[in-house]
């Protein structure tokens, strides 16, 4: 099924205006003492199932309301579709923010006609009226209630792999393999903090030390997995897991966007791309040639244009459209062969998690 539809551009050139980042609360609440971003912490962490819980497992039954350009939402519509859950779990498009937060695109989803709003800050409200801070890209709504179920990325995708388990496909993978999950959590806490939102911390930290403190560890960070990809086709051997995921969604966007903020700071001679590293870039094109960018992504990544023709401005926080080749040019690289068929490798590696601090580890 095709998803990027001429629905998708009409929606976005309805989009509110932006606002300037100076003004984000990313930049001016969200911040430590020293100039540090600080991202704020998850408001909503309900779980799906149980015999308590007020969100049964149904499909059809809940909308993931995010934005494309979001690398926290992109995981989400990764693992949906290798699970094979996306018409259990329909999308619906976050188009922009303004002062009053997000809008919820009018297409593919029934939010603004069946609760009166298509502001995902008063759906926040409803489900608690002492919500405070800033509503986030994804969120999931149950479109029966009009209730938010969560905003808390970090477990969602565990939710598909696991109390989602009985809707997958016959032949979707294990992302959350019960062996390594323990290894697995620790990973992913590494990746979000350094990877993830190391990016963040670059671009909206307020004082320049912070963010080359940031920016030190994030490369550090990459070096690390160069050199646990080269003899290991993912982060965990042989099988596809759900770090694997997570550490595409910043790969994917990295040149076409964050690097582009990054180096305004720090100047292009000093910002690293993503081919300074062989490994990963292989390791990222693997991955982006096993359908972990479907055509909307693309789109929204600068790589394909729309049903228009146009392509889409949209090079990511903090940056411009500055040093970056054409989208077919940037593409065409995308697709050049990777190489990585022959590795397997061993799941185990040095760390996080070596000495046995795993034992003591869960993220549930």
């Amino acid at each position: 099924m095709a998803t990027l539809t001429a629905e998708l551009e009409q929606d976005l050139k309805a989009k509110p205006l932006g606002v300037d980042q100076a003004q984000f609360p990313e930049t001016t609440t969200e911040q430590t003492e020293d100039g540090a971003f600080r991202r704020q912490r998850n408001w909503f962490t309900a779980h799906f199932g149980g015999p308590d819980s007020q969100f049964p497992v149904e499909p059809g039954r809940y909308v993931l309301a995010g934005s494309t350009g979001c690398g926290w939402n992109r995981r989400q519509q990764i693992v949906l579709r290798l699970l094979g859950l996306t018409e259990a779990v329909p999308f619906a498009l976050l188009t922009g923010r303004d002062q009053d937060g997000w809008v919820i695109a009018d297409h593919g989803n029934s939010l603004r006609q069946d609760f009166g709003t298509n502001r995902l800050n008063d759906f926040y409200r409803r489900t608690d009226p002492n919500f405070q801070g800033r509503g986030t890209s994804p969120t999931v709504i149950d479109t029966k209630t009009g209730l938010v179920v969560t905003n808390n990325y970090h477990l969602l995708s565990y939710e598909w792999e696991t109390a989602w388990a009985p809707h997958h496909r016959p032949d979707a993978p294990d992302l959350y393999p019960e062996p390594l999950r323990q290894e697995i959590d620790l990973l992913n806490q590494q990746i979000f903090d350094d990877v993830n939102n190391g990016t963040y911390k670059q671009i909206f930290a307020t004082n320049r030390a912070a963010a080359a403190a940031a920016k030190a560890v994030f490369e550090a960070r990459l070096t690390d997995y160069e050199f646990r990809l080269a003899s290991r086709r993912y982060l965990f051997g042989p099988d596809i897991t759900d770090s694997d995921v997570r550490l595409f969604q910043t790969l994917s966007s990295y040149d076409r966007g964050y690097r582009v903020g990054i180096a305004r700071i720090f100047g292009q001679g000093q910002t690293v791309r993503l081919a300074d590293f062989p490994n990963l870039w292989a390791y990222a094109r693997d991955l982006f040639q096993q359908g972990f960018a479907d055509e909307r992504e693309q789109y929204f990544l600068g790589l394909l244009p729309g049903p228009s023709g146009e392509y889409l401005s949209r090079p990511g926080p903090g940056s411009d459209a500055a040093d970056l080749p054409p989208g077919d040019e940037a593409l065409a690289a995308w697709l050049r062969p990777h190489g990585r068929e022959h590795l397997t490798g061993s799941p185990y590696y040095s760390g996080p998690g070596g000495g046995g601090s795993y034992e003591r580890w869960t993220f549930a």
